[in-house]
């Protein structure tokens, strides 16, 4: 933060702080003063100096004010006023305390791939934001056409609750706005879509193709159309040229890279056509694939990146790279439908007798159980411990009504010293993402599913081979099941 000290007095707002200076216009946060002591923090964006006798600037300034006031929407910073105070244009917005994603973004790479989990729900938030500004009409019932324009990470704000907003509606399209407006390629060039670069008419889809983009690069941790220099960026977005994402990271599955690559299609019309139906793409492929995350989930993963979303230097902690045979389990109802209550009953039972079988119990959440059993003398040993253990508790769960889907995998993970436990994104990565694929296998086959590597530990279990499941270019993991 900048020109921090005395509170400066700018109208009847009490300047702070300064947050950022861009192109067009300086940021601050302040304070509102009332009655009775009445106090609010917000946001003061006035637009520069030097710009304040720039017509077409100072029409871009009212131009976002004015589509920014028109969407309420939980999802979107608000705006409450639009004044001049000492001969400067300003608008004051709501303060989101938290950080933007491109700073979450690279704190969280700098130790670990991003949680896929995470940012499907980060999307899904910027898309319900998009839904309501593309489906927008005046009070007439006419469409205003807005567009955001620039969907970046770096407009994409994130509450300490847990909370997504985007912001800066600063070089929006809509349709009350002069066509001269219209006439100047502005944004993020990376972040663009190709009819955006080519300055030619846009709609939502060039906000989904923006979006595509940031899905893109959070996942993998690399940047997609960023070249050397700006003319590189703007040839590769002109191409469209989209790698696999599944390249870079095996744990994307097949389903998530199609949502991807449908969004990063060159053609607008081969895209999804509307934020309503990527949404929905991304909310059913977040139930299938078992990603359940809330605002409180975003909440409690930022709050461990320390004060304003910036961590402190993490200590040196000791790790060791161990050998574990992970099971992910699910209980559902058998031929006697469970209420939530009792799926959730029957999951603790599930915990606790497993841990009473000598398995850690990593995870436990509604009807979902992740049991760990560390291998301490061989692997054969460790695997047929574990199903006996599973075995019991299928057992146990159907005479509750219930049945239990089960995925097991044994792998490699790395374990820090002091939490026993790897990294934030463990659940997404090696035999973690595996034995929940596999686990989710398990719920429509009714049999317990393994990787190859652990029926082939124990070959007296009777295990039958049924297929192989690819997790990068060339390489496959076989896959078993056994009653």
């Amino acid at each position: 933060m900048a020109n921090e000290g005395a509170p400066q007095q700018f109208g009847e707002y009490h300047l702070i702080e300064q947050i950022a200076v861009g192109g067009m216009a300086e940021v601050w946060l302040a304070r509102a003063y009332g009655l009775a002591g009445f106090e609010k923090t917000l946001v003061i964006k006035k637009i520069l100096a030097d710009l304040a006798r720039d017509e077409e600037f100072m029409k871009l300034f009212i131009d976002e004010a004015r589509i920014a006031v028109l969407l309420q929407h939980q999802n979107i910073v608000q705006v409450f006023d639009l004044g001049t105070a000492e001969g400067t244009l300003y608008m004051a917005m709501e303060y989101v305390q938290g950080t933007d994603l491109s700073r979450l973004v690279k704190r969280v790479q700098e130790q670990e791939p991003f949680p896929v989990g995470l940012a499907l729900f980060i999307a899904s938030e910027v898309l319900k934001a998009l839904r309501f500004a593309h489906e927008r009409k005046d009070e007439q019932g006419a469409p205003l056409a807005i567009v955001h324009c620039d969907i970046s990470p770096h407009n994409v704000l994130i509450s300490h609750a847990g909370e997504v907003k985007i912001t800066d509606f600063g070089i929006s399209r809509a349709a009350f706005q002069m066509a001269s407006l219209h006439d100047t390629v502005r944004g993020k060039y990376a972040y663009m879509s190709p009819e955006q670069i080519d300055n030619q008419a846009v709609d939502g889809r060039s906000d989904l193709f923006s979006l595509g983009i940031l899905l893109w690069e959070v996942l993998t941790g690399r940047r997609l159309f960023k070249g050397k220099n700006k003319d590189e960026t703007l040839t590769r977005v002109k191409r469209a040229e989209v790698p696999s994402p599944r390249l870079y990271r095996a744990q994307i599955s097949e389903e998530l890279e199609g949502v991807i690559l449908k969004s990063l299609a060159r053609q607008s019309g081969q895209r999804y056509q509307s934020a309503s139906e990527m949404l929905d793409a991304i909310g059913m492929l977040m139930v299938r694939e078992g990603h359940r995350v809330t605002n409180n989930d975003l909440a409690a993963f930022l709050q461990g990146m320390g004060p304003e979303g910036e961590a402190a230097p993490l200590p040196k902690v000791k790790s060791t790279v161990e050998t574990l045979v992970v099971a992910s389990l699910e209980v559902g109802s058998g031929a006697h439908p469970l209420a939530v209550d009792d799926i959730s009953q029957a999951a603790e039972a599930v915990g606790d007798e497993l841990v009473r079988q000598g398995a850690q119990i990593w995870e436990r959440e509604g009807g979902s159980v992740l049991a760990v059993w560390s291998v301490e003398d061989t692997l054969a040993a460790s695997v047929e411990k574990a199903l006996d253990a599973l075995r019991r508790v299928r057992q146990s769960t159907k005479e509750r009504g219930g049945k239990l889907a089960v995925g097991l995998a044994p792998g490699k993970a790395r374990i820090f010293a002091d939490t026993r436990r790897p990294g934030r994104a463990w659940e997404l990565a090696g035999p973690f993402f595996l034995a929940r694929w596999m686990m989710n296998l398990s719920s429509h086959r009714g049999k317990i599913v393994m990787s190859a590597v652990a029926s082939s530990a124990v070959p007296g279990v009777g295990a039958q081979r049924i297929g192989h499941v690819a997790i990068e270019e060339g390489r496959a993991i076989g896959i078993a099941e056994i009653a």
